[in-house]
């Protein structure tokens, strides 16, 4: 308790930083309840909810599973090209709009031929009537760079309400990865969820690469989390420090938020001591909303608390962390500014590593696990 107590001071320090000095005192944290969906998962990496109220969860290994009725079963799809190798293997899903009558669904996935690794790629299926199985339609997207050791794989997709599908990208653990706008690496992309192509608007869309004009925001380490704020349709990332400041961005149209571990292109060594937000090298470099100060929590997944049976959290950004092992709410302001951080203590320490984390349409929040055997699904709603 006193190790959790010592987090949460170390945390509401960090975020008091970033707050304005006239912020209102945080909200009381209040009681949640937290409910078992299901068991059985293999480090389950997102969740998608279909209409029929069932999920479907994929698992890193390269395994998909429909959750019905609190019930497990395997959906059978050929995912022998996944590429599981450390963090890469099959990881955010995402539902196509029409799903209802589409019943296609995209994930991310590192790829390989032949065990070679190739890149990753985002692959769009179409889930069968009954559930029972998963064919593949199309390569949505590829090129995205891989590492071998799957380190730094990113991947989060997520729907925005102007149909544009938003990609949290890694930087394959390369030093040069997240500041080439060449590359879709270390990036949050925008791109067209039918097609692949740049959506329109972005930001680069003069550029004659492809790519570039994929990108909404560059300069990121790893971003595992990508959420949209109801209210404002704000999109925040959260997103892997090295061994300090996690961040929690708020994204800007053609933003760099100045990671750069190849300090300028003159150092091909990855060096992880380089700040995360280098504003030094690039005085225009996004500033995060929040980090975790001096301590890594490995942050993966976020979300937003939505609707009135939250009381005091609703509108608050939920992070949560993998090796912190716990559940963090984050209070914004109007202007997304963090105005208190408050650490639900159902979560301490006691689920173990949490990966992602998805607003439900029945207003719960649904928590993933991911220790690597008997991973759950969690479903969290006020106490």
């Amino acid at each position: 308790m006193r190790l959790v107590a010592v987090l949460a001071s170390v945390l509401l320090l960090a975020a008091c930083a970033a707050a304005p000095a006239s912020a209102p005192a945080k909200p009381e944290p209040g009681r949640f309840a937290v409910q078992e969906v299901a068991d059985g998962l293999e480090h389950g990496w997102d969740v998608a909810f279909l209409p029929d109220g069932s999920l479907l969860v994929p698992q890193r290994p390269g395994k998909l599973a429909l959750i019905r009725d609190g019930r497990k079963t395997d959906v059978r799809a050929d995912f022998s090209d996944v590429l599981v190798q450390g963090e890469g293997g099959l990881m955010g899903l995402v539902l196509a709009a029409d799903f209802a009558t589409s019943r296609e669904f995209t994930t991310c996935q590192t790829h390989q031929e032949n065990g070679r690794a190739v890149d990753v790629r985002l692959v769009t299926w179409r889930l069968a009537d009954d559930g029972a199985s998963a064919a593949k339609v199309r390569d949505l997207l590829t090129g995205l760079p891989v590492n071998p050791s799957g380190r730094h794989s990113g991947c989060r997709p997520t729907l925005a309400p102007d149909g544009a599908l938003l990609v949290g990208t890694g930087d394959t653990a390369r030093s040069t990865v997240a500041q080439d706008r060449h590359s879709l690496g270390g990036k949050v992309l925008r791109i067209d969820a039918k097609t692949g192509e740049p959506f329109p608007g972005n930001p680069f869309l003069s550029s004659t690469d492809p790519n570039e004009r994929r990108i909404y925001t560059y300069g990121h380490r790893n971003v595992q989390g990508v959420a949209i704020r109801p209210s404002t349709g704000q999109v925040v990332t959260s997103e892997h420090g090295p061994a300090f400041d996690d961040e929690v961005n708020l994204l800007r149209p053609g933003g760099n938020y100045g990671w750069d571990p190849s300090k300028g292109g003159t150092d091909a060594s990855y060096d992880e001591s380089v700040p995360m937000t280098d504003t030094t090298r690039f005085p225009d470099a996004v500033r995060p909303l929040w980090t975790s100060g001096q301590i890594t929590e490995a942050t993966s997944g976020d979300a937003f608390l939505t609707g009135k049976q939250w009381g005091a959290n609703e509108g608050a950004l939920v992070v949560v962390a993998l090796k912190g092992q716990k559940l963090l709410l984050l209070h914004l302001d109007a202007a997304a500014k963090v105005t208190g951080v408050t650490l639900p203590a159902e979560f301490n320490d006691k689920f173990g590593r949490l990966r992602a984390a998805r607003s439900g349409p029945d207003g719960a929040l649904y928590v993933t696990t991911s220790n690597g055997s008997n991973d759950k699904v969690l479903r969290v709603t006020p106490g």
